[in-house]
């Protein structure tokens, strides 16, 4: 990893080769859990939301390579922070990115950042401000941990576990599938993973119900992407099309970008997608299809128990490989 990829915001901070050379050292890593490579290295976490694989992966990741984590949470570790600069702070934070960063930067060798998006306006969140403020002032790499538009993260696990499961990745059909959720999730991990697939030349259709589509820059890239790499995307098809024929259906709840921040009109939008589920039925439309989520997962509502524990499901081995692909990662990043 160059000099250009000290900060991994969202996954086209790497180059395809880049990505091909990490996902090596994370099938290695697989093999060979432990070592001291980042003996007395440490990696400052700041969840400004909840987490539980994220968190997890990552203090264990560091543990086995030999490292530390210093582990801060905004509800009970410290407090809102400024992201514009200019600004007279006479608001709710007390301090700006700009200090904080800095002097974080001298306590660790990185910061792994998920920020909480402010979820009134989609225009202002998609800007993603406070993970790219933290990056332009930091002096050590920044991760993003999941901001509103980009999981980089998870799409490392994703490429891993499709590579793991299918081989090569160039033509294979990936079905993206939106399941219905009282508390959706932001399109982050579906952003990130649609342009992972497509740079890897996959067929992708994304299926969802009307008011879901995606943000229209992401779109846009993605078919750029899909041009310059023999992929190819179709997007707004319905559940049936979208999963017939795939080798991988991959299911998720994403926020209606034409109600974001309006939860009534978002309640009143989702009431009438329950039938947006994935089961054995489902599955079975699938070219001996197998089943990915980036969970939380909201079982007999999003997905039925019958498949996510059946023979198709690689839900575990997908969250498992968020271990082996940031352990990759951070030692591409710190062990220098």
């Amino acid at each position: 990893m160059n000099a250009g990829c000290r900060h991994l915001i969202r996954l086209e901070d790497m180059t395809k080769s880049q990505v091909d050379d990490l996902l090596d050292l994370s099938m290695r890593l697989k093999k060979r859990p432990a070592s001291d490579q980042l003996a007395g290295r440490t990696v400052g976490l700041l969840f400004f939301r909840g987490s539980l694989r994220t968190r997890t992966s990552f203090e264990s990741a560091m543990y086995q390579l030999g490292g530390n984590t210093i582990n801060l949470t905004a509800q009970a570790d410290f407090w809102e922070l400024e992201e514009r600069d200019g600004t007279v702070m006479d608001g709710k934070a007390p301090e700006h990115i700009k200090d904080a960063a800095a002097i974080m930067s001298c306590y660790v060798n990185a910061l792994a950042i998920r920020p909480r998006p402010a979820g009134q306006a989609w225009a202002v969140d998609r800007k993603d401000g406070q993970i790219r403020a933290w990056a332009e002032h930091a002096r050590v790499p920044v991760i993003n941990m999941e901001s509103a538009l980009w999981h980089p993260l998870q799409a490392l696990a994703d490429v891993m576990t499709l590579r793991e499961s299918l081989g090569e990745l160039a033509g294979k059909r990936l079905a993206i599938v939106w399941t219905h959720s009282p508390a959706p999730a932001t399109p982050a991990a579906v952003n990130s993973l649609l342009h992972a697939a497509l740079r890897y030349g996959m067929q992708v259709k994304v299926a969802h119900p009307g008011g879901f589509e995606l943000d229209s820059e992401v779109l846009s890239e993605a078919r750029t992407l899909a041009s310059e790499h023999g992929g190819k995307l179709e997007s707004g098809v319905d559940l049936e099309s979208a999963v017939r024929g795939a080798h991988v259906v991959y299911g998720r709840s994403w926020n209606s970008l034409e109600d974001y921040g309006n939860a009534t009109l978002a309640a009143s939008r989702r009431s009438r997608t329950t039938h947006w589920k994935i089961d054995e039925r489902l599955l079975a439309l699938g070219q001996d299809a197998r089943l990915m989520h980036a969970m939380p997962v909201r079982r007999n509502l999003e997905i039925s128990d019958e498949a996510l524990d059946g023979p198709r499901s690689l839900v575990y081995q997908q969250a498992e490989n968020r271990l082996h692909s940031q352990k990759a990662l951070l030692s591409l990043l710190l062990r220098n």
